[in-house]
Formats: structure tokens, sequence, C-alpha cells
């Protein structure tokens, strides 16, 4: 009697299997913010009839994009596994330099916007250039950076302006050719949009193209996944982080220009506390603490969150005060709604 050996199956690479189409959208970043924002969105839905109407819709998109600018540099710097504590503060500190310098100096207003974008570059390099050179955590790096850009924005201010607000710039030559770019207001259907949502668009569609198809995309990705791993491949890690807290600063210029050209002056003390804002909405979008996993896509979804949020709670006839604790609660229901989705994806690969 003569035995058969009969071979084992073949097994296909793991690797190569087939992902189903839960696995694939469960895998996005975004995933977790995007089934938050329509649970959101149908409950104030409900119980804000208000909130249904166009204009209440239109603002709360204006109010989101105040927030998502300044949230798509943060998100790329939180997937580059970095920080930035003074990103609030930043954005009155480049409205407060254009201002002063346009009015004190007598000068085209156009001249004070790119004195304050030379500024708020500088701010964001040296900010990296810290971060890299003492190899200190960004998060105490940028802390000190907050302090110092909050106790400048006041003390200057008093001193330049003889007050806590600068004076009223709109009457200096350039102010409407500026407005017109960082301020004006265009109608759709008869409801007035403001034009930081396209330009919240297109700072979130850059973002996206340099994330997902370009060489600085994959960098980004490898610096915050493992720095020291990048840089034994060749990415240039210093230079990396340097220039996404330069992006930082300039999203948070862009958002300063904004404020200062719709109420054409600016109040040295606002600012604080919005740099949490910016991180949570990067957080509720899939941005990991950690670096290395996220998308501007989601940190958009999450500053929409914070538009609808705080918008909906004055429509609906709430205590204002409720924002904080909805703040808390949307960030860690979001988190944990993340872990869980992708969780339930992995197991079904």
């Amino acid at each position: 009697m003569t035995a058969t050996l009969t071979a084992p199956p073949a097994r296909g690479d793991e690797r190569l299997a087939r992902q189903s189409a839960f696995s694939r959208l469960a895998g996005r970043p975004e995933i977790g913010a995007l089934v938050g924002a329509v649970v959101i969105f149908i409950l104030f839905f409900v119980v804000a009839p208000p909130f249904r109407e166009a204009p209440s819709i239109a603002t709360v998109l204006y109010q989101s994009s105040l927030y998502g600018i300044p949230a798509v540099g943060v998100a790329l710097l939180m997937i580059g596994g970095e920080f930035d504590l003074s990103a609030g503060v930043a954005v009155i500190s480049s409205s407060l330099v254009a201002s002063m310098t346009a009015y004190q100096l007598s000068v085209n207003v156009w001249v004070g916007v790119l004195v304050s974008l030379v500024v708020a570059l500088a701010i964001g390099l040296l900010n990296g250039y810290l971060l890299v050179r003492t190899k200190l955590p960004s998060f105490l790096v940028t802390l000190a950076t907050f302090f110092m850009l909050t106790g400048l924005n006041l003390a200057l201010t008093k001193l330049i302006s003889g007050g806590v607000a600068t004076k009223d710039i709109s009457d200096i030559d350039g102010f409407a050719s500026a407005q017109a770019i960082f301020a004006q207001s265009f109608d759709v259907g008869g409801v007035s949009l403001r034009i930081t949502l396209l330009w919240w668009i297109v700072f979130v569609a850059i973002a996206t193209w340099v994330l997902l198809k370009t060489h600085l995309g994959n960098w980004i990705f490898a610096v915050g996944g493992a720095d020291a791993s990048a840089r034994a491949v060749g990415v240039p890690v210093k230079k990396v982080k340097i220039g996404l807290f330069m992006t930082v600063s300039f999203l948070c210029w862009f958002t300063g220009m904004h404020i200062l050209f719709s109420f054409n002056t600016v109040q040295s003390g606002q600012g604080p506390g919005n740099e949490f804002l910016y991180i949570i909405a990067a957080v509720v979008g899939g941005c990991l603490l950690t670096g290395g996993y996220g998308s501007a896509v989601g940190a958009a979804i999450g500053a929409f969150i914070f538009g609808m949020t705080e918008q909906g709670i004055v429509l609906a006839g709430w205590e204002a005060d409720w924002f904080k604790f909805f703040l808390g609660a949307m960030l860690l229901g979001a988190t944990l709604l993340n872990v869980y989705v992708r969780r339930r994806a992995e197991t079904r690969k």
C-alpha cells in the first residue's frame, strides 16, 4: 500500500487580500468625525427650528471656517508628530502687527499685511528651529511662545496705540482691496456667504493633495510615525518639522488678516484658548496625538462640528456655557468612536 501525499492548499499573500468596502471606509481617519457630524446636524435640525434656515447654515459655515483654516495647519503638524500651543494667540499677533504698522507709519495697508506675514513666518521658524535645535517637546517650546506672544500683544498695543485695541484702519489706502481678499461677502441664492469659506476649501484641498499625492506628504507621515527611522532613510526631518510650524503660522496669519479686515480693529487680549479648539478639531477629525496618522479633511469636519455646536446651542436657546461641555464630550466621543470603528475594521479584514 502506498500513501498519496497531497500538497497543502496554497495560501494567498495576506498583503494582497482584497479588503471589504467597510474596511476601506473605516480605515479613513475622518470617518468617526463624519459620523459625529451627521449626528450633531440631525440633533440641532430637530431641536432648533432656526438651525434649518439657510442664513443659519451660512453662519455655521462661517464660524467653522474660522476654526477650520488654522486647524488645517495644526492637523498637518500633528500628523508630523508635533503640537503648536501658540497658534491661537499668533492669529491676533498677526492682526496687531498689520494694523499698527499701517496706522502708526501711515503707509498702505498692504505694507502692514506683508510685514505681518514676515513676522508670522518668523514665529513659525523660531518655533521649529528651537524644537529641532534643543530637542525639547513641542508642548514646552510653543507654550513658552504662547506666553511671550500674549504678553507682547498686550504690552506693545498699550505702548504704541495707547489702549488695548488698535485704531480703526478702514480709511487707510489699500483697505478696500485687502478686505476683498480676506473678508468680503458674496451672495449665493440670496444667502450671504463669507470668502473664508472658499479659502477654507482651497486650503483643505491643497493640504489633502500634499498628504496623498506628494513626496512631502509621505515625509510628513514618516516623520510623525517614527522620525528616527525617517531620518535613517534620508527624510529631511528637521526641514519638514520647521516647514510644518511655518505652515501653521501662515494659516494663523491668514485668519488674523480676516479678523482685522472684518472689524477694522483688533483687541489685543483675544486669541488665548483658540489653540485648543484647533487641536481638538484635528483630534476629533482623526489625527492621533502620537502623530503619523490623520487628514486635513478630518480636521475640516472637526471644525464644522464645532461651528454647528456653537451656533446650534444659541439657536436652540440653550445656555451658551454648555458649549465647553459639548466640546469635551465631542472630543471624548469622537476619539472613542474612531478607536471602535478602526478596531472593527481590523477584525473584518
